[in-house]
């Protein structure tokens, strides 16, 4: 949705387009049908249909990158049916990593994935993204329980990164993570 039909909805300039059902894990790959084994590694991409988000998991061996589209892609493991869940940090220590994180040079791609993790479980909210100096974009972002506003610089982890992130935030942050 452009600005301009975001103004035209919602009558104002600013637009909150953060929250998105995903659907859960099918446990099957979107590419051969095949249903996927515990503990077998999978590759999961976000795609936008629509005003929608679809979900699509791949077995490693029919993973050949992201689809064309995909606004996102992570790497997992299948778990298996019957393992307990790790349960993730109260909000209030997401909170204070994020707040930590700020002004760590080699850390603001976690900073980023940590503020979309923190508006994904409303903790924090889109306010608006600005530009900066180097012409990256900033999300403008408030907290309402703080009243406070963060800006973050959105800094997209490379694909070396995102499993150093993936396992640095499953250790601080997940009870019960391996």
């Amino acid at each position: 949705m452009n600005q301009q039909s975001c103004t035209a909805l919602h009558g104002s300039r600013k637009c909150h387009l953060m929250d998105y059902d995903v659907q859960r894990f099918t446990r099957r790959c979107a590419a051969t049908g095949r249903e996927l084994a515990e503990g077998e590694e999978f590759y999961t991409a976000l795609v936008a249909d629509g005003a929608a988000l679809r979900r699509l998991d791949y077995a490693a061996s029919a993973w050949h990158g992201p689809p064309e589209g995909a606004l996102g892609w992570w790497k997992s493991r299948v778990p298996s049916r019957d393992a307990r869940r790790p349960r993730l940090a109260p909000n209030e220590v997401l909170l204070e990593l994020f707040v930590n994180l700020e002004g760590i040079a080699d850390k603001e791609d976690m900073r980023t994935v940590m503020a979309l993790l923190l508006v994904r479980r409303r903790v924090l909210r889109l306010e608006d993204t600005e530009t900066d100096d180097a012409g990256g974009e900033v999300m403008v972002l408030y907290a309402p329980r703080e009243d406070a506003t963060y800006r973050v610089k959105s800094v997209m982890p490379s694909d070396k990164r995102v499993q150093e992130i993936q396992d640095e935030l499953s250790r601080l942050l997940f009870a019960g993570a391996t």
